[in-house]
């Protein structure tokens, strides 16, 4: 081994690996997140029924009249 070599320390490789796992963590619930949305999303077109908005969801005191 060469002096200009230098070896990384365990505390440094334990942390490293620990930092991919919390990102593959986070990348899986992504995945998960979006999965589950175009799911409802096919569900809800293929009954027919979408979600009303939620501007339109209370009629103006004012339109009563």
């Amino acid at each position: 081994m060469s002096p200009a070599k230098k070896r990384q320390t365990m505390g440094k490789v334990t942390r490293e690996r620990e930092l991919k796992e919390r990102r593959a963590l986070k990348q899986e619930k992504k995945e998960a997140r979006r999965a589950a949305a175009a799911e409802e999303k096919t569900a809800e077109e293929a009954d027919g029924t979408f979600p009303a908005p939620e501007d339109d969801a209370e009629p103006d005191a004012e339109a009563a009249d």
